[in-house]
């Protein structure tokens, strides 16, 4: 039985592979996982999937698909590539910046929340791959590998929850997800207009929410690495972010609005623990923090 060990792999390449092959096939691997993880530009799949999938569904392909596909990712470009880093490491660069500047500004656009959180979530697939782009330094992988593991969870736990509300507001026949239908929430359902303020709030990245922290380690191993450049890239097109994500809020809180049925009770505290969560653990986030620190020391990088 052939095993396939990604250790050895790494190993394999000091002198003993050929520099192009290698190249090429970590070229091949971060193709394939862009494309689940909807990079640029191979995101083109994912507006249309989450708006024509069912709530349910997107939300699990939103946080599941996205965590599992950076954590192949950077087992298979630290672990398995580290010899061809100079290679996949100016690319992975590249995909960062165009994935967070396309995510952002194409959000500004859409009028329907589920098109809207697709590209927030390409969006922040280009921050997670700041971090990929600052493990290629050997000083600072394992502080990219910690600060992307945190960055996951801050990013799933708030993403669950504003899904959770829009399938909250949704109704059967499908309809219930355009923004004119989040007009006077904040009326009629307070709770769940806060909640979803707060979501919102934590995909920018404003204190003292998960999503700031996320970012701030994020950019902060970017910085350590030397990528100043992705760093200011990503704090630039956060500060584009807002527009789109008050946006809701703004439609909530200042405009009016129809009724619409309550929300089953499951879901409704499905939102109200990912609520607390996200401004909680915000504020108290050393132990999650300790955990990614001791994931990432304890990763075979290098």
């Amino acid at each position: 039985m052939l095993a396939f060990h990604l250790v050895e792999i790494g190993t394999l390449q000091a002198g003993q592979a050929d520099a192009l092959i290698v190249a090429v096939a970590a070229a091949l691997w971060l193709v394939g996982l862009g494309f689940k993880v909807a990079a640029v530009p191979f995101h083109m799949w994912t507006p249309d999937v989450y708006d024509g999938a069912p709530t349910s569904a997107v939300a699990f392909m939103a946080v599941g698909a996205k965590a599992a596909g950076f954590a192949v990712l950077l087992r298979l470009l630290l672990i398995g590539f580290p010899m061809a880093a100079n290679t996949w490491a100016p690319i992975v660069g590249v995909v960062a910046a165009l994935t967070m500047i396309w995510g952002n500004v194409a959000a500004i656009a859409q009028t329907n929340i589920k098109r809207m959180l697709a590209y927030s979530s390409i969006a922040h697939a280009g921050y997670l791959m700041v971090a990929v782009a600052a493990g290629s330094s050997v000083d600072g992988a394992a502080g990219a590998v910690s600060a992307a593991l945190f960055y996951l969870l801050a990013y799933g736990i708030t993403t669950i929850g504003a899904w959770a509300v829009v399938l909250a507001l949704e109704r059967s026949d499908g309809t219930g997800t355009s923004l004119d239908d989040y007009a006077g929430l904040a009326r009629r359902r307070p709770w769940m207009a806060l909640a979803m303020s707060v979501f919102m709030l934590s995909l920018i990245g404003v204190p003292p929410t998960l999503g700031f922290l996320g970012k701030f380690f994020v950019f902060g191993s970017a910085i350590s690495a030397g990528l100043v450049g992705l760093a200011v890239i990503g704090v630039l097109t956060s500060l584009v972010s807002a527009y789109y994500y008050l946006r809701v809020v703004v439609y909530m809180y200042m405009r009016a609005g129809e009724p619409e049925p309550r929300a089953e009770v499951w879901l409704t505290a499905a939102i109200a623990a990912t609520a607390a969560a996200t401004f909680f653990l915000g504020l108290l986030p050393q132990p999650l923090l300790d955990l990614a620190v001791r994931a990432g020391l304890s990763a075979p990088i290098h």
